[in-house]
């Protein structure tokens, strides 16, 4: 990207990945490790307060953690893994969708502001480490090694010639790309999203700050640009907090099923 030169002879830089890699806040700890952290504090903190006391009616922190609850039971575990082998998968599939999400919604929050999925090692070892193996192991468990590896990679009914040709693609697809793919989806939007909003809130400090006359006027537009991409972003941040919960789940009913 280039560089903006006013008046005044100023060059503005705009953000580049490089905002991304944060130094070490003391040893080698990051600010992204201590909102990984901090992010679990807040997840049990939420869910052990809010339910301390259930009652036949529910206040309001009994409300939320009763649907948030119904959100990952219903409409993704059931939905995608099937009524009859669903419910001991609801605490992975909400656990999931709540660590991304707050994890996500950090990029808005004061102070913190920084999307800890906008570096692409905790998706993709959340990923890697966690759903990966557990819809393997899930499939095998059912299935048997055999009949599982048939039912990934030999499409039933297809001629013997057709096997020559999909087996490598899904092998390729279902034990390696799921999930790089799973991963890459809430990185690369985490990233582009902060990155966007670093670009907006720059830029509007840059043209106040070294701006002649219009170009300050100016300015107000792209702090407007930075608030309308915060809002926007915010819906993302919980749009691809229900996709990763929503494929891993995908990922799951698609193992235990008995052929595809």
């Amino acid at each position: 990207m280039g560089a903006l030169v006013l008046a005044a002879g100023d060059v503005f830089t705009p953000p580049t990945a490089e905002a991304f890699n944060l130094p070490p806040i003391f040893g080698w700890v990051t600010k992204p490790m201590l909102l990984v952290v901090l992010s679990v504090v807040i997840i049990l903190a939420f869910f052990l307060l809010a339910s301390r006391k259930l009652s036949v009616v529910p206040g309001k922190g009994q409300f939320l953690v009763e649907s948030a609850y119904d959100f990952g039971r219903n409409n993704i575990a059931r939905e995608q893994i099937g009524a009859a082998d669903f419910m001991r998968f609801v605490p992975l599939i909400l656990a999931l969708f709540s660590f991304v999400l707050v994890n996500n919604l950090f990029g808005i929050v004061p102070i913190l502001q920084f999307p800890t999925m906008s570096h692409i090692g905790f998706p993709l070892a959340l990923s890697a480490l966690v759903v990966y193996p557990v819809y393997h192991y899930a499939g095998i468990r059912k299935h048997g090694l055999g009949k599982y590896l048939r039912n990934q990679l030999a499409p039933p009914g297809a001629p013997k010639l057709v096997y020559l040709l999909l087996t490598p693609i899904e092998f390729f697809t279902k034990f390696i790309m799921n999930p790089i793919t799973l991963a890459i989806r809430v990185f690369a939007a985490m990233f582009a999203g902060h990155l966007l909003i670093m670009l907006f809130g720059i830029s509007a400090e840059y043209l106040l700050l070294h701006g002649d006359g219009i170009v300050k006027v100016v300015s107000a537009f792209s702090f407007a640009g930075a608030l309308a991409m915060t809002f926007i972003e915010a819906l993302i941040m919980c749009i691809q907090a229900f996709i990763f919960a929503l494929l891993s789940a995908n990922y799951i009913g698609a193992a235990l099923a008995e052929d595809h």
